[in-house]
């Protein structure tokens, strides 16, 4: 009698993509094998597939468990008994399997293959060859490496089906530990329950998160609420080997625990794949093969087992192939990382190596030398790349920071380190981290450090982003002090000064922004010359009433930057010259300047650079008479203005604060207010779409407020309901938002919210929204 799959005990969680996939798969292969790190879920996924496909094969399904197999040469006596096969005589066992299935449709599941591959993989060769119809469904951690085979890697659970499978296994083990039924994005515990065991959305979240949505650790996370509230299991996670040991009693010895899983694949490497697993655990986030075969290649030989750099590349490759790794593409090639249980993993066997310090040195020397070439490559043709790289490198940057803030002996280089790139981290919407960085770096690096002046100047800056001026004078009285006349630094000092004048209109801005510019020019620091000129040109323009002068200065700087080939700088000179348009020039000018300057901070990324535009498309229309447009554009700058933690008062200064109150003025509060917080309410793609579509003229002479397929039908072609429903869209509510306030389900309201769409010919809730705004309607409460 052929042994069926496994009936399941516990509900099935998510999943339903991946069950379609292979069974769409098991219909045109006759060898699919499922590959995932230990815990992931392959064996739950097979024998739901098995369950689900058993009609499709009239020769039956067998289930074959080969975990608790040790012996290479059992592997076909183990499934020729789930087969159901005796007696089976003199001839290989191999052969009699396939005599049996030769035209039987039987889909046969070989379950844990990882410790015997190439016993399996044997066996699979065999039946494929020697049957028409029978089928091989694998799970291992590695794959077969059989021609025909299908590879479908298991991936962790989403965070939304790793959530609910910790609901659900929780409110079995205890009842009333958590809310079993609660939606994924909704709240654990209704109102009144008292302050019983936390069941709070974003606690489980960030739980299910550190444990990498792995089935295997949430199912034992979840059990421990026996004793501990999620809040107190998310805390603990630290030591997750020592937490996570609460496997049910049934399942083989290596799920019982956590560190028993990862022990298992341990095992199953070679002694170089284990010393490349603990290397590259050191790792933060994802890395690419030249961070990797820095941080992995031994100093020098080390014998049969060590590692030199050409052998990296086929060990991340058998990592990958274990599941020890996963691997990700993007636009600059493939880069690799560990999920963090697998990380945790590593480090510590990192350590028993005695191998810490050395490669986490080798990892710092690696982010020292990247982020010097970044900033010697800024302005060039490669600076999209750059960006990019960093981006992704962000989080091993950090940990290299904060690695070398920990010994004295290295705080120079997290100084150097933290003290470059002053784009990037604002293009990042990042200052006030760097500013903590800086300021870490500067209390433990020694006082005389070569690289401290210039760190001073780089942390001044911001500061200054944050307002706090006082001390942006301190840091930079710090600086003179420490570097002799014609030091470049002397440049930069300048500068910060120049641009703190700028910014609080104070006199002088323009003297101090040549001395920069000049200062810069004498040293060949093209670089540091651009931001220089911007401030001189801005400064020219509404300081001393000379445009001609502004344009000059920008131009220079626009011309620098295209000829670079730098695309952050020369969205900076553009946003300049329309600053100087708005108000000496021609408006339609000071539109197209904002314009693509936004266009290009869209292709760098720059969130500080989007604030800027946006709230200069708002100047634009405030002068064109487009008011509505403008104040809407304000409430979309503002929320901008937040993510990068200032205003836009203090950082555009003299234009916002004009603008906005002449747009105040013409529009009256009432009506300012409802435009200013629907663009506000806007989400980031719909405010992005809204700023980049060119206004279309109304009957009245000035733009509409939201550039639309044409007059939409008269209010009274929406019902009471829609009316209604409009007016919250107006106001910035989500439709759940909308559901709970009015009652209803949250379907109802995206059917109002369709309806009304279909009626105006509008194509998204931003124009219903600009609509209302414009008092073509006004909602029912």
């Amino acid at each position: 009698m052929i042994t069926p799959p496994p009936v399941a005990v516990t509900s099935f969680v998510g999943r339903e993509r991946e069950t379609a996939e292979v069974r769409r798969l098991l219909s045109t292969s006759r060898l699919v094998t499922l590959t995932g790190p230990g815990g992931v879920g392959k064996t739950r996924l097979a024998a739901r597939v098995a369950e689900r496909e058993a009609r499709t094969f009239p020769g039956g399904v067998a289930f074959v468990e080969l975990a608790e197999l040790r012996d290479a040469a059992l592997v076909p006596h183990l499934v020729a008994d789930r087969l159901g096969l005796r007696h089976l005589g003199d001839a290989p066992v191999s052969r009699a399997i396939a005599d049996h299935l030769r035209d039987r449709a039987t889909l046969v599941v070989l379950d844990n293959c990882e410790h015997l591959i190439d016993a399996c993989a044997e066996l699979a060769a065999a039946l494929l060859t020697g049957t028409r119809r029978a089928v091989l469904l694998a799970t291992s951690r590695q794959t077969l490496q059989v021609p025909g085979e299908w590879v479908v890697p298991v991936e962790p659970l989403p965070i939304e089906d790793a959530v609910r499978l910790f609901r659900e296994r929780a409110a079995a083990v205890w009842p009333g530990s958590v809310d079993a039924s609660a939606p994924p994005d909704g709240p654990g515990r209704g109102p009144g329950a008292g302050p019983g065991p936390a069941d709070d959305q974003r606690v489980l979240t960030e739980l299910c998160l550190r444990l990498d949505g792995l089935p295997l650790a949430i199912e034992m996370a979840a059990a421990r609420v026996r004793s501990l509230s999620p809040e107190q299991i998310t805390d603990r996670l630290a030591d997750r080997f020592r937490l996570l040991t609460s496997g049910p009693r049934t399942v083989p010895p290596r799920q019982r625990t956590l560190r028993a899983t990862l022990d298992w694949s341990f095992e199953l490497c070679t002694p170089q794949e284990r010393r490349a697993w603990a290397r590259l655990s050191v790792f933060a986030g994802s890395f690419g093969l030249d961070a990797a075969e820095r941080v992995c290649a031994d100093p020098e030989p080390a014998g049969a087992d060590g590692i030199d750099a050409g052998d990296v590349l086929a060990l991340i490759d058998s990592l990958l192939d274990k599941s020890v790794l996963v691997r990700r593409e993007q636009a600059g090639g493939v880069r690799y990382r560990m999920l963090q249980t697998v990380r945790e993993y590593g480090r510590e066997r990192l350590c028993r190596d005695g191998e810490e310090d050395r490669v986490a040195g080798l990892h710092r020397q690696w982010y020292d030398e990247l982020t010097e070439e970044a900033e010697r490559d800024w302005v060039s043709d490669r600076q999209l790349e750059l960006v990019g790289r960093l981006r992704e490198e962000l989080p091993d940057l950090r940990a290299a920071l904060a690695r070398s803030l920990s010994r004295p002996d290295e705080a120079g280089a997290a100084l150097r380190m933290a003290a470059r790139l002053p784009e990037f981290w604002l293009l990042r919407g990042l200052p006030g981290e760097a500013r903590t960085w800086l300021e870490r770096a500067l209390a433990a690096a020694p006082p005389g450090d070569p690289d401290r002046a210039l760190a001073l100047c780089r942390c001044a800056l911001y500061v200054l982003w944050q307002g706090d001026l006082e001390k942006v004078e301190n840091l930079l009285v710090q600086a003179e002090s420490l570097v002799p006349d014609g030091s470049p630094v002397t440049g930069s000092i300048a500068h910060v000064r120049a641009f703190a004048a700028l910014l609080t209109a104070q006199p002088g801005t323009v003297a101090l922004a040549d001395t920069a510019c000049a200062i810069f020019r004498e040293h060949g620091y093209l670089r540091d010359e651009l931001h220089p000129l911007f401030v001189h040109g801005v400064a020219v323009a509404y300081m001393d009433g000379d445009p001609v002068a502004a344009r000059r200065s920008l131009v220079r700087m626009n011309e620098v930057c295209t000829a670079a080939g730098d695309l952050f700088y020369q969205a900076m000179s553009l946003f300049g010259r329309a600053i100087v348009e708005v108000e000496f020039g021609d408006a339609g000018t000071a539109r197209e300047a904002a314009t693509a300057a936004l266009r290009l901070d869209l292709q760098t990324g720059d969130e500080h650079g989007l604030a800027y535009r946006l709230d200069a498309l708002a100047w634009v229309a405030d002068r064109q008479g487009e008011h509505v447009r403008a104040a809407t554009l304000f409430g979309i700058s503002d929320a901008f203005w937040d993510r990068i933690g200032t205003t836009a008062d203090f950082a555009a200064g003299l234009p916002h604060q004009v603008h906005i109150g002449r747009c105040r003025e013409a529009l009256g509060d009432a009506r300012f207010e409802q435009a200013f917080a629907t663009g506000r309410a806007m989400s980031r793609d719909d405010a992005l779409h809204f700023a980049l579509t060119e206004p279309e003229p109304t009957a009245a002479g000035t733009a509409d407020a939201y550039a639309g397929s044409g007059d939409p039908e008269p209010a009274t072609a929406l019902t009471d309901r829609e009316r209604q429903i409009a007016g919250f869209v107006a106001e910035g509510l989500t439709s759940r938002a909308i559901a709970e306030k009015l009652t209803i389900s949250t379907r109802t309201v995206d059917t109002h919210v369709q309806n009304i769409l279909t009626k105006t010919g509008f194509g998204n809730r931003a124009q219903i929204a600009a609509w209302i705004v414009r008092g073509d309607q006004q909602p029912t409460r």
